[in-house]
């Protein structure tokens, strides 16, 4: 997976964390838990404030 792959990072988390709220997740807590998700592979510096909030909007729809 690449920072650019939301939704499917969304899926990963909502599958790895299942009874976490993602709005109460904070952002270096976000980011960690998804360069530590199994099949990311992209650089870990890449991974900015824009990009995580895309990734919490994707895990908020897929908590729905």
């Amino acid at each position: 997976m690449k920072w650019t792959d939301t939704h499917q990072i969304a899926g990963a988390l909502y599958d790895k964390f299942p009874g976490i709220d993602p709005l109460t997740v904070r952002f270096t807590d976000l980011h960690n838990w998804i360069v530590d998700l199994e099949g990311f592979n992209d650089d870990h510096l890449r991974g900015g404030e824009k990009i995580l909030e895309a990734i919490q909007a994707a895990w908020i729809e897929e908590a729905r």
